[in-house]
């Protein structure tokens, strides 16, 4: 499987990762529910496939407990980024999520994972959904290169999005960043580019997941945009929705890795096929890029 250098890390990454939000278990949100027998052998699958990267999150349910419990054996074989910043309740039927800018809960996290991933060390550690302001007030850029210096880390990323993204990249700390982008959803790709000259490894999420109308979980106001732009019609021959989209998402000069959520087996082969294919042709990947500009713009 093909991999790229993410960034600075130096860390040789299969462009094609997991992203493990689809085995976070019940009592959470959505629909997607994974047995353990599933995760356990589904976690296997993605290793076997050749995937070396695989993104969690203290807040994704019991994503972390499955991985430890499952694939921790096998860590030699794979990156593990995870997140904090993380403050989350588990109600009787539901997961409530909210983000929190202080030493302790950060701290939390992390113990919290790597107890729960088996591990004594996370590749990356990324403050999930963090504004650049937050960070500088509450000294937590500090925090986490003390955790780096202890080997509980490796290197120090971020998951954000506008509008917060351009001031975190102007703090050029970060290692790595994860920022949503796809076909249908194109609006960081400048800013992909920015962090990733600055010398940080671009993780991108959402580059299946803001898919279009065959995507596992459904935005309809991205499924209008795919029908608006009339993307059937620039569909190669035997070219499924899902790969057009994913096959985009590779096309990005930046895209180092893209972090696909499943728990559904086909789904994973399909992606790998289409991984394997590589990026679109350069006339497609234009006509889509046009088609989609002239909705969205």
């Amino acid at each position: 499987m093909n991999k790229k250098k993410l960034g600075r890390t130096g860390l040789e990454v299969t462009q094609l990762g997991y992203g493990s939000m689809g085995i976070r278990g019940p009592r959470t949100w959505g629909v997607r529910v994974v047995t353990e027998e599933g995760a356990e052998s589904f976690l296997n699958s993605v290793l076997d496939a050749g995937i070396n990267f695989i993104d969690t999150s203290p807040d994704y349910g019991i994503s972390e407990e499955r991985i430890g419990r499952y694939i921790s054996a096998r860590r030699s074989e794979f990156y593990l980024a995870t997140k904090c910043g993380c403050a989350y309740t588990q109600h009787a039927d539901h997961l409530e999520i909210d983000h929190v800018w202080n030493k302790e809960i950060i701290t939390r996290n992390l113990e919290t994972s790597l107890e729960r991933l088996q591990t004594d060390h996370v590749d990356i550690l990324q403050f999930h959904g963090v504004d650049a302001e937050s960070l500088q007030r509450e000294g937590l850029i500090d925090v986490l290169m003390d955790f780096r210096d202890q080997g509980m880390i490796r290197f120090i990323g971020a998951s954000s999005a506008m509008p917060h993204l351009a001031a975190l990249i102007d703090l050029n700390v970060f290692d790595t960043f994860q920022i949503p982008y796809s076909c249908l959803a194109p609006q960081h790709h400048d800013l992909m580019t920015a962090a990733a000259e600055s010398g940080a490894g671009i993780i991108i999420r959402g580059g299946m997941a803001q898919g279009g109308p065959d995507a596992e979980i459904q935005r309809p106001a991205l499924n209008d945009i795919w029908r608006q732009a009339r993307l059937d019609e620039v569909l190669l021959p035997d070219m499924k929705r899902a790969e057009l989209i994913l096959r985009y998402t590779l096309s990005h000069p930046h895209c180092h890795t893209t972090i696909v959520g499943t728990c559904n087996l086909a789904h994973m082969a399909e992606n790998v096929t289409a991984f394997e294919r590589g990026p679109l042709p350069c006339d497609l990947y234009r006509q889509v890029t046009d088609r989609v500009a002239t909705v969205i713009n």
